[in-house]
């Protein structure tokens, strides 16, 4: 089955801030909640996929990005969850899934509210005793402020420990990003470096060294990670979810990294979310 074209649709959000979203398909609607430098666009192969499988994606674009309003000065992962619950309420969904730090809102929005059935996430951006590692930031902040865009990205590749460039002189790293992230991937990706520093800020906040505010969250959890990605983003952290969310179970596929849902392997992952709403259908 060939899906139709995405519709734009647009929502008001707690506070007020405009929420667009992408819709596509027709079936029960499965909010998609994208990852830090990241847009709704980077998941409309993951949508179409959906699409095809009786499903209908509604990917937002969060706040700062595409049509949406703007983060906002006072942003806290809170504002985010207000978000996904009016897309979930304006589209009578009981279904999300979030990757990276998508999924991390995921995880928030069903720890505040008991609307969610089921919550599929991708290698939630969850820090339990910087596990995330966040040093990085102060360094992202100033380049940004001095106006070097490119060298506060390579502050967050190098900075973070999970990239093979962490372990290059600064200025090498840097060569080797401006030769891999060409002129049109960094378009879609330099607008998106302010939030992304707000964002993760917010995951230092929530860090209190332990998975215990996840005890709330009633919804089927299924965690989802690749292989190729550390295991302070997939087995570790599962552990901890797992010992935690009464009903949470998780899956590392074999050959994945960290971008599987919008660069990897779409179809896999809309296949493990299908599974997830429907365990006993095709």
């Amino acid at each position: 089955m060939t899906a139709s074209a995405p519709r734009s649709q647009t929502v008001r959000s707690a506070d007020g801030t405009a929420i667009a979203y992408r819709r596509l398909g027709d079936g029960p609607a499965v909010i998609v909640v994208g990852g830090a430098l990241r847009c709704a666009d980077d998941y409309l192969a993951l949508a179409e996929a959906l699409a095809r499988r009786g499903l209908t994606a509604v990917v937002i674009d969060r706040r700062g990005r595409g049509a949406s309003g703007p983060q906002g000065d006072a942003y806290t992962v809170g504002d985010e969850v207000q978000d996904v619950l009016a897309v979930a309420r304006a589209e009578s969904s009981s279904v999300l899934f979030g990757h990276s730090y998508g999924g991390l809102i995921a995880l928030e929005a069903a720890r505040g509210s008991d609307r969610f059935a089921t919550v599929v996430a991708y290698e939630p951006g969850v820090s339990i005793g910087n596990s995330i590692a966040t040093d990085w930031l102060g360094a992202y902040r100033d380049r940004l402020a001095a106006g070097d865009r490119r060298g506060a990205f390579a502050a967050m590749v190098t900075g973070g420990g999970h990239s093979p460039l962490s372990r290059l002189p600064g200025w090498y790293a840097r060569l080797i990003l401006r030769a891999v992230i060409r002129r049109r991937r960094w378009k879609r990706l330099e607008p998106l470096l302010e939030t992304n520093l707000a964002e993760h800020e917010q995951l230092a906040v929530l860090d209190d060294g332990s998975a215990d505010r996840y005890r709330a969250v009633s919804a089927q959890v299924l965690l989802l990670g690749g292989s190729k990605s550390p295991p302070s983003l997939t087995s570790d952290l599962f552990a901890a979810l797992q010992a935690t969310i009464p009903n949470c179970s998780g899956e590392v596929i074999d050959g994945l990294d960290h971008f599987g849902p919008d660069e990897g392997a779409p179809e896999l992952i809309a296949e493990r979310i299908h599974g997830a709403i429907s365990p006993t259908g095709p």
